[in-house]
């Protein structure tokens, strides 16, 4: 899971330290997000690809669903604001 995220996340144009921007929460990177789902969401990895594979193939923008994967991140943390 994790060496498909890192290529499509740089195949689109971003690289993994770069910030993700939700308001209220600083020094969230791709990186972090990343890490959280191959640690904390292995029960869902079938699930997140085969959206991100349909988002992709449609042209679709997949780092809105990422951001919001890492918004329901911060709310799994408790880090919600």
């Amino acid at each position: 899971m994790r060496k498909y995220l890192e290529a499509l996340i740089t195949e689109k144009g971003r690289e993994l330290d770069d910030a993700i921007t939700i308001p209220g929460h600083y020094g969230l990177t791709w990186e972090v997000l990343i890490d959280y789902i191959e640690n904390n969401a292995t029960d869902h990895h079938a699930e997140i690809k085969k959206m991100l594979v349909m988002i992709d193939f449609k042209n679709g923008d997949v780092f809105h669903y990422l951001t919001h994967l890492a918004t329901g991140m911060i709310k799994a943390m408790g880090y919600d604001v």
